[in-house]
């Protein structure tokens, strides 16, 4: 299993910057509309409203954090890391249809509102293809969220001959989808391949004989948890 190393550089996403200017604002607006109608008269619905709006800045802030993580595994070869922080919520063979026209072992991992959103490249090789699909909000952690909201997909082929196709799906809040890779990259752990605001999922699709490395429920660190290795060819 591969590991963090412990790092002390952290940033905001720049992502978030229009959002995070626009939440100062609104937070500066009430602290101050609240001050001036209720305190004195009605100091406890004053301070509930401002803390209120506390609460969600700083939920806000957390949400495009974008900490700065490195991978140190013995080897990059053949592993595949989770793509972002969050919880997988499948695990199991499917029928990819886009790409792949054959059966794959999907991994998906759900992100809520209270994660990081930035996303990783999952594993190291060449961009084959970026696509970027218009469709649905509905809720992430649903089945037909996969092929009918909207979402983009990037094929990554590794230095071993693996093609591993990653997906990025917005939700019922998720409204934009930023994808930072292009065709004929070359990629790699530790890279940022995107990045998706608001309550979102990444699907990430792997060969039949992928040994997977995590299960149903766990909790995963975006480009720190080691989610499979493939087979060498």
């Amino acid at each position: 299993m591969g590991k963090l190393k412990k790092v002390k550089q952290h940033r905001l996403h720049h992502e978030g910057t229009p959002t995070l200017i626009i939440s100062t604002l609104v937070l500066a607006a009430v602290c101050l509309a609240s001050y001036h109608w209720l305190y004195g008269s009605m100091n406890w619905l004053c301070y509930l409203i401002v803390a209120a709006f506390v609460v969600l800045f700083a939920i806000i802030v957390n949400f495009f954090r974008c900490p700065i993580r490195i991978f140190e595994g013995d080897t990059a070869d053949n592993v595949v890391v989770a793509p972002a922080d969050g919880r997988v919520v499948v695990i199991e063979e499917v029928e990819e249809n886009e790409y792949f026209h054959d059966r794959r072992i999907m991994v998906s991992v759900f992100m809520s509102v209270t994660n990081v959103h930035a996303n990783w490249f999952p594993c190291q090789g060449l961009v084959k293809m970026v696509r970027h699909h218009s469709g649905n909000f509905m809720k992430a952690w649903l089945p037909k969220a996969s092929t009918e909201n909207e979402r983009s997909t990037v094929v990554i082929q590794t230095p071993s001959g693996h093609d591993v196709l990653v997906c990025q799906i917005a939700g019922a809040v998720a409204r934009r989808i930023v994808t930072y890779a292009t065709e004929g990259q070359e990629c790699y752990i530790d890279n940022h391949m995107g990045f998706i605001k608001f309550g979102s999922r990444v699907d990430v699709y792997l060969p039949l004989d992928t040994e997977i490395c995590v299960k149903m429920g766990q909790l995963t660190v975006g480009n720190g948890t080691v989610i499979a290795h493939l087979k060498n060819k």
